[in-house]
């Protein structure tokens, strides 16, 4: 069977995108790629891919397809799946029920391991509201990649609980003269000054993801 021209820019795709990252495209990235809005029309090409015996596919995650015949340069990807615990606050502090971050369904983001710059363990991921932090390019409706921490050294980006507020809020750490400063990336905004005793630091931003424009 021959491929139609964009079920074969579909496949020029999927080989150029893996060689040049070194793992495959997302369904969404295809359909952008090609000038395809509909996500199940680029699911309907990638069958016929996949029944041509072109492309293999496991559906159960979002970086699932493959090659077939693989170019040496295409390697095996780990990834790593890190679940988004909760919203946090880039701006004014949000008030939390408790010192939890509240669960956002089963939401998960997938990653590959190169991309984190740290041990995989410990990691979560949390979804900005807010604007506080634009200057340090995180901004309303990001992704930040946490790693539990307790501490934290000068000019860390950390989630903070403030206990005595019960808030929580995404910002620069700083201990200063005994007294903990929360600066915002944002000169529009003051910082928080707070005692040490009221500030849990719950982790370190190790990676950000933007929002698609």
């Amino acid at each position: 069977m021959t491929l139609t021209d964009r079920q074969q820019a579909i496949l020029d795709f999927i080989r150029s995108f893996s060689v040049k990252t070194k793992y495959p495209p997302t369904i969404r990235e295809i359909g952008k790629s090609v000038g395809i809005s509909s996500t199940s029309v680029v699911n309907y090409n990638l069958n016929v891919l996949e029944k041509q015996g072109l492309i293999a596919r496991d559906k159960t995650i979002s970086r699932g397809i493959k090659l077939v015949q693989e170019t040496p340069d295409m390697l095996p990807v780990e990834t790593v799946r890190i679940p988004v615990l909760g919203r946090i606050a880039a701006g004014e502090p949000m008030p939390v029920p408790g010192s939890d971050f509240a669960i956002l369904g089963d939401e998960v983001i997938e990653l590959t391991r190169e991309l984190l710059p740290v041990d995989d363990k410990h990691i979560f991921a949390l979804q900005v509201r807010g604007n506080s932090m634009v200057d340090a390019m995180i901004g309303d409706g990001d992704i930040v990649v946490m790693q539990q921490r307790q501490k934290a050294d000068n000019g860390d980006l950390v989630a903070v609980w403030l206990k005595d507020r019960e808030e929580t809020t995404l910002k620069r750490f700083f201990l200063e003269k005994g007294k903990v400063r929360l600066q915002p990336a944002n000169p529009t905004m003051q910082p928080i000054f707070a005692d040490p005793k009221n500030v849990e630091i719950q982790g370190k931003v190790v990676l950000v993801i933007r929002r698609p424009n």
